[in-house]
């Protein structure tokens, strides 16, 4: 694979992570360039280690692996976004001020997980390539990094316009990260 390939494998595989970025840093109370920043190295950090991770396991359990990542990824990103609609809809207006100024190391991990798994089966199938897969890995989460920090602060501009419904619409777009990743893998479409 050539630097211009693995360039828009990198920023194919951020994209989700880009998508709900935008719906965290809506959530957040103006996030500040160092969340932003926070957010997409724990975003970036986790993409860059889930394709080693599916480059490791290889051959062995690809099947297993792919059989399951799509369904794994849904549940968690439909929890996640049901739990955010839930949230945005419980908040009355009197508390949009009183958004929180971060969020928790696990709930940015566990969504940075979700959106990553589908980089985890790419990962398996790099496996067999000849790929320099820690430069592939790197280029990858260096890309997620980059995309989660941007999400943050555009987030930062929609969440303002749109209040306890920004909340809400970041859930909508887990789910429906959550749904067009089973859907791909389960060939509805096709």
């Amino acid at each position: 694979m050539n630097l211009y390939a693995t360039l828009i494998l990198a920023f194919a595989m951020s994209m989700d992570a880009f998508a709900a970025a935008v719906g965290k840093g809506a959530a957040l109370h103006r996030p500040t360039l160092k969340e932003a920043i926070r957010t997409g190295l724990i975003f970036g950090t986790i993409e860059a280690l889930t394709p080693l991770i599916g480059w490791a396991i290889g051959l062995a359990a690809s099947q297993f692996i792919m059989s399951w990542d799509h369904w794994v990824a849904f549940t968690l990103l439909f929890v996640l976004g049901a739990r955010m609609i839930v949230e945005g809809l419980r908040r009355a207006p009197e508390e949009e001020h009183q958004q929180p100024q971060r969020h928790g190391f696990l709930l940015l991990a566990t969504t940075a997980v979700a959106t990553s798994l589908d980089a985890m089966a790419v990962g398996v199938g790099l496996a067999f390539l000849q790929v320099n897969i820690v430069l592939t890995a790197l280029t990858i989460g260096a890309a997620t990094t980059i995309m989660a920090a941007s999400g943050i602060l555009l987030g930062r501009f929609i969440g303002p316009v749109m209040g306890k419904w920004a909340e809400v619409v970041g859930g909508v777009v887990l789910i429906g990260i959550g749904g067009s990743i089973l859907v791909g893998h389960l060939g509805l479409l096709s």
